[in-house]
């Protein structure tokens, strides 16, 4: 009778898969939350983005502001753009509760006391939507000046909201 040893399979080898198995996922982790935090936005009013102007200024944070263009601010010379926002609410129920985004435009360009900052662009055509009471939604970066260096310009139309006006007014 020859004596056979049984081998049972090291454990070793499983043990160091497993290990490299965590370590590859914990890598894939930090990599996917590292990019999404440098890329995340911070969406805020102006309001906001006044009273934090220099904890934001000292930030590279990319930062989304939405307001009311205000008409007679806006310059354009054919490279550079620039026109002041004013503050309008950000909770679309505020929005509803004041009278509609026509009338919250409306409000927030004719009030003197309301919050505003100028926003430029560069090397952007002149918007056909950039108008008086129109919703401007910029994303950049506030620079140490004040200013908000946008590098993207979103608008929207204030006359698309005025028919709903009168409809929201008559809601209780």
């Amino acid at each position: 009778m020859t004596d056979h040893a049984t081998v049972l399979p090291s454990s070793g080898g499983r043990t160091k898969f497993l290990v490299g198995g965590i370590v590859l996922l914990a890598a894939v982790a930090y990599l996917i939350v590292s990019n999404l935090l440098n890329q995340q936005e911070y969406f805020i009013t102006v309001n906001d983005l006044v009273a934090r102007s220099e904890e934001l200024t000292m930030s590279e944070r990319t930062i989304r502001v939405s307001g009311a263009v205000i008409g007679e601010s806006i310059s354009f010379d054919g490279q550079t753009l620039s026109f002041d926002i004013a503050h309008v609410p950000a909770s679309a129920a505020e929005i509803t509760d004041e009278g509609g985004l026509a009338e919250v435009l409306h409000q927030a360009v004719n009030d003197p006391a309301a919050q505003r900052i100028q926003v430029v662009l560069y090397n952007e055509p002149m918007p056909e939507l950039l108008q008086h009471e129109a919703q401007a939604i910029v994303t950049g970066e506030l620079g140490a000046d004040g200013v908000f260096y946008a590098d993207e310009l979103l608008l929207k139309c204030p006359t698309r909201y005025d028919e709903a006006v009168p409809q929201q007014a008559e809601l209780p």
